[in-house]
């Protein structure tokens, strides 16, 4: 039982601490999703606190990493003038 309830401190702290890093909303969604997922996977295959915060610690990296680069591909769109579903599409015309 003690064990569990370290694990969960463990992630719990690990993904707010990583996700006070975060600039944009799916770089803070990465961060807590990759956190979470990378936990689990180094619980199964570790079954030890250090896996769990290893693999927690790896998965919000990596969960940083997409999201930061979603954000910017987002910014990019908005900044040539794309919005997604604002009745724009740039190779057929309007859609009315």
């Amino acid at each position: 039982m003690k064990t569990r309830l370290w694990i969960t401190a463990a992630a719990a702290t690990s993904v707010m601490a990583l996700a006070g890093c975060a600039a944009g909303p799916n770089q803070q969604l990465g961060i807590g999703a990759g956190a979470v997922g990378g936990a689990l996977v180094g619980n199964a295959i570790g079954g030890n606190t250090a896996s769990t915060v290893g693999g927690a610690a790896i998965g919000g990296l990596i969960g940083n990493e997409v999201g930061r680069n979603a954000d910017q591909r987002n910014y990019d769109n908005s900044r040539r003038g794309y919005y997604p579903n604002n009745g724009y599409y740039p190779n057929n015309g309007p859609r009315y």
